[in-house]
């Protein structure tokens, strides 16, 4: 399976910017995506962004587009999501996770292995 380790989240001010980071390891099926959930408190997980690691194919929820861009460094082994215009409703810790497929990307049944989450604070 591939790990995944978050890291890049901290406190910013509404209209903020972050840059969170997925450092990937391990072995993958030849379709495996990267994906970004967040979870604020007393919420469920919910699908950020994700994205294909052969392809470079992307996919976001549609509140998010404009704001968030997820991209890969292949020769580095990582993902990042990039998030502008932080509001605080962005708030939340955020995992990034592993799926050995590009079907069902939404749904965090899809991903074999998942992050701690890293911790996105946004002051309003």
């Amino acid at each position: 399976q591939v790990q995944v380790v978050e890291s890049g989240g901290g406190l910013v001010q509404a209209g903020g910017s972050l840059r969170l980071s997925c450092a990937a390891s391990g072995r993958s099926s030849s379709n495996y995506a990267l994906g970004w959930f967040r979870q604020a408190p007393g919420k469920g997980r919910e699908f950020v962004a994700a994205i294909s690691w052969n392809g470079d194919v992307t996919w976001y929820v549609d509140s998010m587009k404009g704001r968030f861009t997820i991209t890969r460094d292949t020769a580095k082994n990582t993902v990042y999501l990039q998030m502008n215009s932080l509001m605080s409703e962005d708030t939340a810790v955020y995992y990034c996770a592993a799926s050995p497929r590009t079907l069902g990307l939404r749904i965090p049944a899809t991903y074999e292995s998942w992050g701690q989450g890293t911790q996105v604070t946004v002051s309003s």
